[in-house]
C-alpha cells in the first residue's frame, strides 16, 4: 500500500500489504472551498483485492464507515463532507485478499472546508500619487497579482507579488512603477497559502472637463437660450474626450450641481438637482450617448466658504465629470444618489 497525499500525517506500517507488493493508493485532498465540494480520500486499486473497509472517526464524533472492492486501474473517491472549518479524522484503511489475508493502514488527518475568500480595503488605502494599495486578506496570503492599465492605453504593470503566508487581516501593500498617463484601471487577484484566490477591480480614473458656467434665472432650473453656447462648446469637449478614452474603459458622464447658502437647504438641493439634470438632457439632445447621471447637492461642498444666506457666484457652479466608477466627492455629508438619464 502506498501514501500519495502528504497530509495523511501516520506513518504506515503494513508489512503484510508490503510483502505482496504496493496493493492500492491512497490520496487525500484535505480542503475544499464551501458550497464547491468536499474534502476527499481517493483509494486507487493497483494490485487484485477482495475488498477494502476504511472506518474513521471525526473529531466531532462522525463515522465514516465505507466498504468497497474493484478490479486493478479502478479508483474510489470517497467524499468526507463537513461544515466549514477545520477537522481532525483518525481510524484504519483495512484492504482484504482474496485469500483472506489482510492489510491495515492507521490513518490520522486534517481536513479543512474553507469559506470564502474575502479582501477588504477603504477609498482612503488607494494611494495614486505614491502608486501604491493597502488591502486586507481574511486568510494567509502566498501571492498577489497587480495589473494596472494607464489611460494612455499602456499596462504599467502586471506582475505577481510574493508573500510569505502573511497573517489573516494583516494590512498588505502592493505598488507599481511609474507610466505615463492617470491610471484607469488596477486589477489585484490575492491567493491564499491553499491557492484560492479572490480579487478585486477598481477604476479610479476621473476626468473633470473645464467649462464655463451656465446661468440659470433665479429659482429655475431650464436652460437659457442665452447660455446654450457655453453647453455647445462643453459637448465638443466632453466628445473629444469619449473619442480619446471610449475605447479603452467604458465610461459615464457625471453631472454634480450646486448652489450658493442663499435659501433653504432642502430647496437648494432640489434646486441644483433639477438644474444638474437640465444640462444632461442638453447634453443628451446634442448627442452624447454614454450613460449620464446627475446629482444636486445644494450648498454643500461650497467651493468658496461663506455664512448662511450669503450670495457667492462662484458657488454656484456644476461640475462635469467623465469617470468609470461613481467619482469621489469632497465635502459633502451625504452618498451621493446618482441618477441615470
Amino acid at each position: 500500500m502506498r501514501l500519495a497525499g502528504p497530509l495523511l500525517l501516520v506513518a504506515l506500517s503494513l508489512s503484510s500489504l508490503r510483502a505482496r507488493g504496493d496493493a492500492v493508493d491512497v490520496q487525500l485532498h484535505p480542503k475544499a472551498a464551501l458550497g464547491k465540494g468536499d474534502p476527499d480520500i481517493a483509494i486507487r486499486i493497483l494490485e487484485p483485492i477482495a475488498g477494502f473497509h476504511l472506518d474513521l472517526t471525526r473529531s466531532d464524533g462522525t463515522k465514516v464507515d465505507v466498504k468497497g472492492g474493484g478490479k486493478p486501474g479502478q479508483s474510489r473517491v470517497i467524499p468526507l463532507p463537513q461544515p466549514e472549518g477545520k477537522f481532525s479524522y483518525q481510524g484504519t484503511l483495512t484492504v482484504s485478499f482474496a485469500d483472506a489475508q489482510t492489510g491495515s493502514m492507521p490513518l490520522a488527518f486534517e481536513t479543512e472546508v474553507l469559506g470564502p475568500l474575502q479582501l477588504t480595503f477603504e477609498k482612503a488605502d488607494l494611494d495614486l500619487a505614491a502608486r501604491k494599495l493597502t488591502f486586507k486578506l481574511s486568510r494567509p496570503v502566498r501571492k498577489v497579482h497587480v495589473r494596472v492599465l494607464m489611460d494612455t492605453g499602456k499596462v504599467a504593470c502586471d506582475a505577481d507579488v510574493p508573500f510569505s503566508g502573511e497573517a489573516a487581516g494583516t494590512p498588505l501593500t502592493v505598488s507599481w512603477p511609474g507610466a505615463e498617463g492617470k491610471v484607469m484601471r488596477i486589477a489585484v487577484t490575492a491567493f491564499d497559502t491553499s491557492s484560492f484566490y479572490t480579487g478585486v477591480e477598481l477604476s479610479p480614473w476621473q476626468l473633470d472637463i473645464p467649462h464655463e458656467e451656465v446661468l440659470f434665472d433665479t429659482g429655475k432650473w431650464e436652460v437659457r437660450a442665452d447660455q446654450k453656447a457655453k453647453l455647445d462648446d462643453s459637448v465638443k469637449k466632453i466628445s473629444e474626450v469619449l473619442a480619446k478614452y471610449g475605447s479603452i474603459a467604458p465610461i459615464r458622464l457625471f453631472i454634480a450641481g450646486h448652489t450658493d447658502t442663499v435659501g433653504s437647504s432642502e430647496s437648494n438641493r432640489t434646486l441644483s438637482l433639477n438644474r444638474a439634470r437640465s444640462i444632461g438632457e442638453y447634453f443628451r439632445q446634442r448627442g452624447i450617448r454614454i450613460p449620464i447621471l446627475y446629482e444636486g447637492f445644494g450648498e454643500e461642498a461650497l467651493m468658496v466658504g461663506t455664512k448662511d444666506e450669503t450670495p457667492e457666484e462662484r458657488n454656484r457652479r456644476v461640475e462635469y465629470i467623465v469617470a468609470i466608477e461613481d467619482p469621489v466627492m469632497k465635502g459633502t455629508s451625504f452618498q451621493p444618489s446618482w441618477r441615470k438619464l
